[in-house]
């Protein structure tokens, strides 16, 4: 099991939630730190605190910063993931919102080498579907599809270029998950060459307020 963890709820409105999360550190790929739709204005104490706790558990811990499909002022999305690493201590960076074309792929590009220069690491890019095939070797992780379960299970498809790419370099976020189903999902994503995951029981508009049932399923 290899969980990418996007628990977007402040730390003081569901405690329970972040202690079971440090708890099962060990368990995941990363944990997205997300404050303010970003790191925010200034170092939140709650968030400093629970990033501490949970690299003390060992998690790798990743800033989350919006790239508004590629649109978004380069320097400001630097700035985002330094201060990421300034307040936060985060190793890498989830870069949302990617764009996913053939012409828009030097920006990004630029984009992922700033980051780099900054040192995060590992740099995960979230198009949240299929990008044009040059994206994969930008990145260490690409979100391949992000979406209902039941999109997932009825209109998934897989172009045929991922299959010259490890399974661990890809990752599947769903979302809308039935509780009871969760192991399928986990299963379903390795079958479907992600070996990297993250299946939420949750609804829009927030489905990654909770935190996936996964994290209680027996290791495999």
């Amino acid at each position: 099991m290899n969980l990418l963890i996007p628990l977007y709820v402040h730390p003081g409105e569901d405690p329970a939630a972040w202690h079971r999360l440090i708890t099962a550190a060990d368990r995941t790929y990363a944990v997205i730190l997300n404050p303010a739709d970003g790191p925010g204005p200034s170092p939140d104490p709650a968030f400093t605190a629970a990033a501490g706790a949970l690299r003390d558990s060992g998690a790798r811990l990743l800033g989350y910063v919006d790239t508004d499909y590629g649109t978004r002022d380069p320097d400001e999305v630097a700035d985002d993931v330094a201060r990421h690493r300034e307040w936060y201590a985060t190793d890498g960076c989830f870069l949302d919102r990617v764009p996913s074309g053939r012409a828009e792929l030097s920006t990004v590009r630029r984009m992922v080498r700033t980051v780099r220069r900054l040192g995060a690491a590992p740099v995960v890019l979230n198009p949240g579907v299929h990008p044009a095939p040059g994206y994969a070797r930008l990145a260490d992780l690409v979100v391949t599809f992000e979406g209902h379960w039941s999109t997932y299970v009825s209109a998934f498809s897989r172009p045929e270029w991922t299959s010259r790419h490890p399974a661990d370099h890809f990752c599947h976020l769903v979302y809308g998950v039935p509780e009871a189903l969760v192991p399928l999902a986990v299963r379903t994503a390795r079958d479907r060459g992600a070996a990297v995951c993250g299946p939420v029981t949750g609804e829009l508009p927030n489905p990654w307020s909770r935190l996936t049932p996964a994290l209680d399923q027996p290791q495999g």
